[in-house]
């Protein structure tokens, strides 16, 4: 069997180590063309020596080891379009990661998509990039990794809708009241999933749900009406699928990255791998099911409306969220500022021009900077 080279973009963050740690199950299957890290020089160091690639970089950072670390976010693109990269994983947290995503497909490449924010910035860019250069996206999402599998090879004139499930996050039972005042080390507690301090973040607001149901929209073609959001705080089942005659069909699993990370490497393949741990549906019982709060968590239905509207109005939400969330863990603002962060950005800045790259991050940089102003 010819192994695969695999160019891991963000190695050092929580997809990152996963996809590291599946990929070391599966040696005979990839191997590690190219690793970048955003600043952790000495994590990147211990990955490079365990794994070996061809190419190493690091974004932020003046460390150099001898021989030299290719360095700037040049080298997110350079790792991305290399020749012996076949997939290319991409975890890179937020928008910082377009651009590599945008050179792999043009460069023919399978990207394995874990950075949600390529798509919900610049979706319509991506599906033309990927037409012009033939390369493909593959979701790393449990929830789009979910709906990819329930779907298989059916055509997508079979389905009626999909529903995402949310786990409901730490604040799932607060009140409006309390929420507003939710201390950063709350926030943090998430009770089913271990992800980075961004996305977590983002999942105690239900961002992170608002970003998954745009960038359903892109990857299944499917119009914003017929994606829907379900509580469900156990995060076994991680998405459902109803096909037209009524049928649904749903993918479960526990709560753990490795398997769609896996699926996202073999798709439409499977690859054995023992070291997930098997599923056991009496230990996972019982499994609940509730109505999305919406009015507690604003920025869930200002991300939908913000994808409905097009245009700009995606970036000019993930940027927004971005930076509020920043000034959140810093301890600048506090955990009901975060929407209302978003809003304001939305209301000012929602009809930018959103049809170029350039005007995309026009739009990035300036809901940005509005944020930073507010507070």
């Amino acid at each position: 069997m010819t192994r695969q080279g695999v160019a891991v973009l963000g190695s050092t963050g929580s997809i990152g180590t996963t996809a590291l740690r599946v990929i070391s199950r599966q040696r005979h299957r990839f191997r590690v063309a190219a690793l970048t890290a955003n600043s952790n020089a000495a994590l990147l160091r211990q990955q490079e020596t365990e794994f070996a690639p061809a190419y190493v970089g690091i974004v932020n950072s003046d460390e150099q080891r001898p021989g030299g670390w290719h360095s700037g976010a040049e080298c997110l693109i350079e790792a991305a379009t290399r020749d012996d990269a076949d997939i290319v994983l991409n975890a890179i947290v937020g928008a910082a990661g377009l651009d590599a995503t945008l050179a792999a497909v043009r460069a023919g490449k399978r990207v394995a998509l874990a950075n949600k924010e390529t798509l919900v910035v610049a979706g319509a860019l991506v599906e033309r990039a990927c037409r012009e250069g033939g390369g493909e996206i593959v979701p790393v999402d449990s929830e789009h990794s979910a709906i990819l599998q329930c779907i298989g090879t059916r055509p997508r004139s079979d389905v009626r809708r999909i529903i995402l499930t949310a786990s409901g996050g730490p604040f799932r039972e607060w009140s409006e009241q309390r929420l507003a005042d939710a201390t950063v080390a709350d926030a943090l507690r998430h009770p089913t999933w271990t992800m980075g301090r961004k996305i977590t973040i983002d999942s105690a607001t239900l961002a992170n749900k608002a970003l998954e149901v745009i960038e359903a929209h892109f990857l299944f073609g499917l119009p914003y009406d017929r994606i829907e959001v379900v509580v469900h705080p156990q995060s076994i089942i991680h998405s459902f699928v109803e096909f037209v005659d009524g049928s649904v069909v749903a993918q479960m699993g526990l709560p753990n990255m490795e398997l769609p990370v896996l699926y996202a490497l073999t798709h439409p393949d499977r690859a054995p791998d023992d070291g997930v741990e098997p599923f056991d549906p009496v230990k996972a019982s019982p499994m609940t099911f509730e109505p999305v709060g919406y009015a507690r968590f604003p920025a869930l239905r200002l991300g939908i409306d913000a994808g409905k509207r097009g245009g700009a109005a995606p970036a000019v939400y993930n940027a927004a969220n971005e930076q509020a969330v920043a000034l959140f863990l810093g301890g600048l603002i506090r955990f009901g500022d975060i929407p209302r962060a978003i809003a304001s950005s939305l209301d000012k800045l929602g009809d930018m021009a959103g049809e170029t790259r350039e005007e995309l991050l026009a739009a990035d940089s300036c809901a940005r900077r509005l944020v930073m102003e507010l507070f």
